[in-house]
């Protein structure tokens, strides 16, 4: 009977994430349940986001409270059909247990962090699922891995993912060898010889996009296909006051507002959001490497990719939020109608420049179904 009952559990979102709290179901008992309908929304220590159906059903059981703190891969509900006794439903909650933390770890799935150097910089990085196709995923200006924490299981459930910290960011060293598009796209290419991946699909946000694109020029053998996502590289404009208020807050009050341009939905950036960020810019050498990149995007020779990617032939995935306030989403629809047929473009509404965060599940699907 246990086959028709389907668990709802608390999600891992990120590689150190232990546990959640749930804000609100999103669905009430007793509604019929559609594959891909948000159930009930999570926050993290990160991030707020909903929980989507994998499975069709009813819900026939609210365990989680509202405000409760879970542990990873609690029961949190659970789906089943009419046909199931509701005495079944019971025994099954009251003989359900969390599965052994180290589970994962054992099956070899790569969930830790990963240490490696590449021209002689120390690059942390994570090392997803086990299938023969590779994706890459670059992250952008001032982020980390971790801006992918939506995105690592579902993709790693078709394929192998690799996430890096690009020089500078996050845990790996606090220089940049070559401070440009260029040298940061040889810097990535570099990376994948030395974990001995010689080709994936690479997919950018951002100034991680740009540099995708420019792998096309630097190492095109290393390119499978591009995802671009909100990617700086397809147009001159970019927000500046967004660009020089991250480099130049120093205050949890000052950078929290920089923070809410990210995102179509302000709400999402918590203190712990904030205080990450801060901390991060209080690194030694970490002030020099925003400011030398802050003024590269800036540039007034900010270089437009398009029309390399265009010419290479590489097939082109574009993802963009339409509420977008750093890089207009009209970057997209300029790159759509000019790409040719080897460029996909998708747009999502209410959404920001943190497309891949606000709209996991869709974005997800989408690159799944790219890469496929």
């Amino acid at each position: 009977m246990e086959n028709n009952i389907i668990p709802i559990l608390m999600p891992k979102w990120g590689l150190t994430m232990e546990e959640g709290q749930v804000n609100e179901w999103l669905v009430k008992e007793g509604e019929k349940i559609s594959v891909g309908d948000e159930i009930i929304e999570v926050e993290t220590d990160k991030i707020t986001g909903a929980v989507e159906a994998v499975d069709a059903g009813i819900l026939r059981r609210c365990i989680a409270e509202s405000e409760s703190i879970y542990p990873v891969k609690s029961l949190l509900g659970v789906l089943a059909d009419s046909s199931v006794l509701d005495s079944d439903i019971e025994t099954f909650i009251e003989s359900y247990e969390i599965p052994f933390s180290g589970e994962e770890d054992a099956e070899g799935s790569g969930a830790k962090y990963l240490y490696t150097e590449v021209d002689g910089l120390r690059v942390r990085y994570t090392d997803r699922g086990s299938d023969d196709s590779v994706v890459l995923l670059v992250h952008g200006f001032g982020g980390d891995l971790d801006n992918w924490l939506f995105n690592f299981d579902a993709l790693a459930d078709k394929h192998r993912v690799l996430a890096l910290d690009l020089p500078g960011h996050g845990e790996s060293g606090k220089t940049i060898p070559e401070p440009s598009i260029s040298g940061l796209a040889k810097f990535v290419g570099k990376f994948l010889e030395v974990v001995g991946v010689p080709s994936a699909h690479i997919v950018g946000h951002s100034m991680g996009g740009a540099i995708a694109m420019q792998m096309v020029t630097e190492c095109p053998e290393s390119v499978k296909s591009l995802g671009l996502i909100c990617s700086s590289g397809l147009g001159p404009e970019i927000n500046s006051d967004y660009l020089q208020g991250f480099v130049e807050t120093e205050s949890r009050r000052e950078l929290k507002p920089v923070l809410q341009q990210l995102f179509a939905d302000e709400s999402l950036v918590n203190r712990q959001l904030v205080d990450d960020v801060l901390k991060y810019k209080r690194l030694d050498g970490v002030d020099d490497v925003l400011r030398i990149l802050s003024a590269m995007l800036l540039s007034a020779t900010q270089t437009i990719l398009s029309d390399k990617v265009v010419a290479s032939g590489k097939p082109t995935l574009v993802i963009w939020g339409e509420q977008d306030s750093i890089i207009p989403v009209a970057h997209a629809r300029n790159f759509s109608a000019s790409g040719g047929s080897s460029v996909e473009v998708e747009i999502f509404d209410s959404a920001g420049h943190m497309v891949q965060m606000e709209k996991a599940n869709d974005v997800n699907r989408r690159l799944l179904n790219f890469f496929s």
